[in-house]
C-alpha cells in the first residue's frame, strides 16, 4: 500500500514523469459571414478539432494534408464533425458550398510544416487562393 501511495504522489508531484498525456479538443464554429471562427489553428498530435454548426449551410471538406486517405473526405452539411489528428503536418479544409468564396481553414499539427509546399498544388478559385496565401502567411508568422 505504501508503494502504491508513493507512486501516486510521485506522479502528482512530478507530472513530467507520468506517461499520461491529455489531448486537447478545439472547437471551431461556422460563422454567419461564411468563415470559420478560427482560421489558423496549431495543435499537437492526438488533439481533436470539433466543428460546430452554429450557422446553417456549412460543412468541412479536407483539401490537403499528409495521408489524405486517412482523413474523412467531407462532413455532412449542418452536422457536428470532429477529427483526431494523428499525423503531423499542415492540413487545409474548406466548406464545400462556400470554399470558392474563401471559407477555408488551416491546421498545423505538431508544428510540422513539411508538406506546406504541396498546398500550392490545390486547385482553388482566385478568391480562395488569396485566402489560402493569407492563412499560410499567418501560420508562418506565429
Amino acid at each position: 500500500m505504501k508503494k502504491l501511495t508513493l507512486i501516486f504522489l510521485t506522479c502528482l508531484i512530478f507530472p513530467s514523469l507520468s506517461k499520461v498525456v491529455l489531448a486537447e479538443t478545439i472547437q471551431i464554429e461556422f460563422t454567419e459571414n461564411d468563415s470559420y471562427s478560427l482560421e489558423v489553428v496549431r495543435i499537437e498530435v492526438g488533439d481533436t478539432i470539433e466543428w460546430l454548426p452554429t450557422n446553417k449551410g456549412h460543412n468541412v471538406e479536407f483539401l490537403a494534408g499528409p495521408k489524405m486517405d486517412l482523413l474523412p473526405k467531407r462532413s455532412k452539411i449542418d452536422e457536428v464533425h470532429s477529427v483526431v489528428f494523428k499525423i503531423p503536418g499542415v492540413y487545409v479544409y474548406g466548406c464545400t458550398p462556400h470554399g470558392s468564396m474563401g471559407m477555408l481553414g488551416l491546421i498545423i499539427v505538431g508544428n510540422d510544416f513539411h508538406n506546406i509546399e504541396k498546398l500550392k498544388e490545390i486547385e482553388l478559385s482566385r478568391v480562395a487562393s488569396s485566402v489560402l496565401k493569407r492563412l499560410i502567411r499567418v501560420a508562418r508568422a506565429d
